[in-house]
């Protein structure tokens, strides 16, 4: 950025608003660009919690799973529910 000093305002006359211009387009993109990057850090974000939750939910149904083959009921409980119908 310049700076703005009376002797440069002075000389330099129809330069000052155009140097001004161009700052103020600098800006802008600059601005944009913070926009784009904090937009895709966010998004990186929900997407990483988004799949960390699926996949911990599939490994909390695979346990589940492996839980409900272990605790099966034994063949005399069996038995006795088939018995009286």
């Amino acid at each position: 950025l310049r700076c703005c000093t009376a002797a440069s305002v002075v000389t330099d006359g129809g330069g000052a608003a155009a140097a001004a211009a161009a700052d103020e387009r600098s800006l802008y993109i600059m601005r944009v660009v913070q926009i784009a990057v904090m937009c895709v850090l966010a998004l990186t974000v929900v997407f990483g919690i988004f799949f960390l939750g699926c996949n911990l939910l599939i490994k909390s149904e695979g346990m589940i799973n492996f839980l409900v083959k272990d605790r099966r009921p034994s063949k005399e409980v069996e038995a006795v529910v088939v018995g009286p119908y």
